[in-house]
């Protein structure tokens, strides 16, 4: 199985890195793990929604240009269904055993994403009704990640 994280801005605090190559390094042995960072545009204070829009769009305008058309995508948005950790390692080994070999979770910049990918998505998974850094988010994704492979494999891991 390939997983890809498609995710809005880069990471530049050390603590955040750090956390996100162990998770690299623990996924390894599972899957074939891609990380691919795209820029985030600059949303000025007290923007206006008509800007928003236009700052997702160009967001998702770089996020589609690397979604094949047979990966199945799932875009981490508020809205989307929340999953605990067992079914989360369930909906991974369906889709692995239903013959997806691609599997892409999508997490957006600070506004968010553009309907554009929330319509591309084939699942809209949802974490908390909470707001996360992307930052924070994209080492809580993986942590699942490794944590739903645990699970799938039938091995050991703190609950």
């Amino acid at each position: 199985m390939k997983i890809t994280l498609l995710v809005v801005g880069k990471i530049k605090e050390k603590y955040f890195t750090g956390a996100i190559e162990e998770y690299v390094k623990r996924l390894s042995r599972y899957c074939k793990l891609e990380i691919i960072e795209v820029a985030d545009e600059k949303t000025p204070d007290h923007a206006s929604e008509a800007t928003e829009t236009i700052i997702r769009k160009k967001e998702a305008e770089r996020l589609l240009k690397y979604i094949p058309e047979q990966a199945y995508v799932v875009a981490l948005a508020i809205e989307g269904k929340m999953l605990d950790s067992v079914e989360l390692s369930q909906k991974i080994e369906q889709l692995g055993i239903s013959g997806q070999s691609h599997i892409i979770f999508i997490i957006g910049g600070s506004l968010g994403l553009d309907l554009d990918i929330l319509s591309r998505a084939n699942y809209l998974l949802s974490f908390s009704k909470m707001t996360f850094p992307h930052q924070l988010m994209r080492v809580i994704l993986l942590e699942q990640i490794y944590r739903a492979y645990r699970i799938i494999n039938h091995e050991p891991y703190h609950k």
